[in-house]
C-alpha cells in the first residue's frame, strides 16, 4: 500500500509547490498551530490567513485570551463562520491558562481532554507543532488516500480505517528517527488534495504520484448515494450570522425589535435561529431584556 503514494515524490513535488502560509513558518507553538486549525475547519484558507495573523498578534499565548470576554473573542471572529468555534476556543485558552502552564500539551491524549480540541487537532498539533509521527486525516487526506490507494473517487464517510490507512503510508527515516520526514510527509498529502486532487476536477495531468489506483482503473465515477451540497441562503445558519452581525457592530446591549430587524421572512425561523445562539451560550439577555454577545452583559 505504501508504494501507492512514495514519499520521495510527494515530497519533491511539495519543496516545489508548497503554498507559502503563516502558521507553516517554523517555531510556533503548540498555541499559534492550535489556532489555525480551529480557524480551518470547514473555512477556507484565504479566509484564514488574516484573522490568524491578527489573532497569534493579539493573543500570543492561552492566557491572553482567557483575560478577554467571550464577547471579545466573538467580536474578533468576525464572519469566519461556525461561531461556536471561537467560544470553544476561548474555553480551552482558560483551562491551558490554568491547569497547563499556559501551553498547549504535546500528548494527543491529554489534548483531547480540551475543550473543543477533536481527535483531528490533536493530531494535527502534536504533528505540525510538536514534530511526532501521528497520522493527520483530514478531507483532503482521505480523498487522495481514496483515490490512490483503493481507487475510490470518493472516500465516503469518515472510519477509523482512515486512520489506519495514513499509518501505512507514513515514511520511516532509515536513521531510526521516525519523526524525520512523517510531519512535512503529512502537510504535502494535505496540499495534494487541497491543489490538485481536488474534489471536482482533479489535475490528474499533474499528479506526482505515479501509480494512482484511481487513474490506473480509469477513473471510475463514484456509485454510491449522490455527495450533498451544502447550501447556506435561506438557513438558520444565515439567520444565525445576521443576528450576530448586528451584536458584533456594538459594543453595548441591544433591544429586542433591532434583531427582529434583520430577518421578517419568515419570523419563526428567526426567533429559533436567536433561541439557538442562546442555548449555545454565544448570546446573552442581560437583567432588563437587553440582547448581547457572551460575557458582555455586565
Amino acid at each position: 500500500m505504501g508504494n501507492s503514494v512514495p514519499p520521495a515524490a510527494l515530497l519533491g513535488w511539495f519543496d516545489l509547490h508548497e503554498r507559502d502560509l503563516p502558521w507553516r513558518e517554523p517555531g510556533l507553538s503548540g498555541w499559534q498551530i492550535l489556532i489555525s486549525e480551529i480557524m480551518l475547519q470547514q473555512t477556507p484558507v484565504s479566509r484564514v490567513v488574516q484573522p490568524w495573523q491578527e489573532w497569534v498578534r493579539r493573543w500570543p499565548v492561552p492566557s491572553a485570551m482567557a483575560a478577554a470576554s467571550p464577547g471579545e473573542v466573538l467580536r474578533a471572529w468576525g464572519k469566519l463562520g461556525y461561531p461556536r468555534r471561537a467560544l470553544r476556543l476561548h474555553e480551552c485558552a482558560t483551562v491551558l491558562a490554568r491547569d497547563h502552564g499556559d501551553r498547549v500539551p504535546d500528548d494527543v491524549d491529554v489534548m483531547l481532554t480540551l475543550p473543543g480540541i477533536g481527535d483531528y487537532t490533536a493530531r494535527a498539533i502534536a504533528c505540525f507543532a510538536y514534530g511526532q509521527p501521528v497520522p493527520v486525516v483530514d478531507t483532503n487526506v482521505r480523498r487522495v488516500i481514496a483515490r490512490a490507494v483503493h481507487g475510490r473517487e470518493h472516500p465516503g464517510n469518515p472510519s477509523r480505517r482512515d486512520l489506519v490507512d495514513a499509518i501505512d503510508l507514513l515514511p520511516h527515516d532509515p536513521s531510526g528517527d521516525p519523526s524525520a520526514s512523517a510531519p512535512r510527509f503529512s502537510a504535502a498529502l494535505m496540499e495534494l488534495g487541497a491543489l490538485v486532487c481536488t474534489a471536482r476536477n482533479p489535475k490528474c495531468d499533474v499528479c506526482p504520484l505515479p501509480d494512482c489506483t484511481w487513474v490506473r482503473l480509469g477513473r471510475p465515477a463514484h456509485t454510491g448515494p449522490p455527495r450533498k451540497v451544502q447550501k447556506f441562503a435561506g438557513t438558520d445558519r444565515q439567520v444565525r450570522g445576521l443576528l450576530l452581525d448586528v451584536l458584533r457592530g456594538t459594543d453595548r446591549p441591544v433591544e429586542r425589535p433591532r434583531l427582529d430587524q434583520v430577518w421578517t421572512t419568515d419570523t419563526a425561523q428567526r426567533d429559533r435561529a436567536l433561541d439557538s445562539l442562546l442555548v449555545d451560550g454565544l448570546v446573552e439577555v442581560t437583567d432588563d431584556g437587553l440582547y448581547c454577545l457572551a460575557g458582555e452583559g455586565n
